[in-house]
């Protein structure tokens, strides 16, 4: 993990708050699957080159054009409003979930472009530049330079990056390549809306931020060396539309069953209850509204399961689906690279695409 020195501009205490100028913070800020379904809906065809290996089709995290029989080029970029009030924790949390996406196609970064789009007149020059700073030393942490990028003076402060990888054309994972009889093993825990629902109230420990900061700011490096286990069939990340959408979109790609087990999935302290207590985001209902119709829950799950399978994980954790005898490899990958909370949450079946949760 980054050591984040403390920013003397703005805290999660400061009377500043950077949350209050964007009506949504993090990977919640997305569009609702079901709206975004509508807009896509009639824009699936255009111009489609041999070499583009991964493209819309199936909701993947990045497109991948295949430039050589040694090389593809990784591209894909994310940005968001504020999801914490330190510049600074923005700024690593933003850069480090647009790096994802590349370490979810089983690549390497190797540059970014940043994405500046802030209220010039209302936030101090200094605060901006903390949170480019932020965005600059994830970058650095990842092995990558910022090589260029693009400000535009914006009502709400919005930042993130274009983010570009390297892969081998045969260690592409694609979302939709999961096969029946594997397993799913998710690779950080759930509960990072239920956090920053609780920080936008003023209503999060310092235990509770410390855990936020952490689980946001830790880069999904071991989906390099997951992408060169033969056994690891898809990779994905849990990002905006929770680990229920997701692995919905999984499910949907391979055309099968996804099934999850709620009892197995890696939860931050505390989430389950601040999520009894009311502190879920706007955007866990519209995720729900979105796809829950293809989400079968089952008796006996607690009444905050829908909730926090629909949170909304900005910087979420890689989930695998991987044959059963590559699982433990794929804990182990995880575990070298100080992932402790990785576990097996379920399996892929034969059957109607969709996803199952059982307790």
């Amino acid at each position: 993990m980054i050591e984040a020195p403390p920013s003397k501009l703005l805290n999660p205490l400061a009377p500043l708050r950077l949350t209050s100028f964007s009506h949504g913070g993090g990977c919640g800020c997305k569009i609702a699957p079901g709206v975004l379904s509508q807009i896509l809906r009639n824009h699936a065809g255009g111009l489609i080159p041999p070499e583009l290996m991964v493209g819309i089709e199936t909701a993947d995290d990045a497109a991948v054009y295949r430039l050589n029989d040694e090389q593809a080029l990784i591209a894909t970029t994310d940005f968001f409003m504020p999801i914490v009030d330190d510049p600074y924790e923005f700024g690593r949390i933003a850069a480090t979930n647009a790096i994802s996406d590349v370490y979810a196609m089983g690549g390497r970064p190797i540059m970014a472009l940043a994405l500046v789009a802030m209220p010039i007149n209302q936030l101090p020059v200094e605060v901006i530049a903390e949170i480019v700073r932020g965005g600059q030393d994830v970058c650095r942490a990842a092995g990558i330079p910022i090589a260029g990028g693009h400000t535009i003076d914006s009502v709400e402060p919005i930042y993130g990056l274009v983010a570009m990888g390297l892969v081998h054309p045969k260690r592409v994972r694609r979302n939709a390549d999961a096969q029946a009889g594997d397993v799913l093993v998710l690779g950080k825990p759930l509960g990072v809306g239920v956090l920053s629902a609780a920080l936008k109230k003023q209503q999060l420990s310092e235990a509770g931020y410390r855990q936020l900061i952490e689980n946001t700011t830790k880069l999904n490096t071991p989906g390099i060396a997951l992408s060169a286990l033969d056994g690891v069939h898809a990779l994905t990340d849990v990002t905006g539309f929770g680990l229920a959408g997701h692995t919905l979109e999984l499910a949907r790609g391979a055309g099968l069953t996804a099934v999850v087990e709620w009892s197995k999935v890696p939860l931050l302290d505390n989430v389950i209850a601040m999520a009894g207590g009311g502190m879920v985001t706007g955007a866990s209902g519209r995720n729900w509204a979105g796809y829950g119709g293809d989400v079968q829950l089952h008796e006996g799950l607690p009444a905050t399961a829908q909730a926090l399978l629909t949170d909304p994980q900005t910087s979420g954790g890689l989930l695998v689906s991987c044959a059963p005898e590559a699982a433990e490899a794929v804990l182990d990958v995880f575990r070298q690279e100080g992932f402790g909370h990785a576990a097996v949450i379920g399996r892929v079946e034969a059957g109607a695409p969709g996803l199952a949760v059982i307790p």
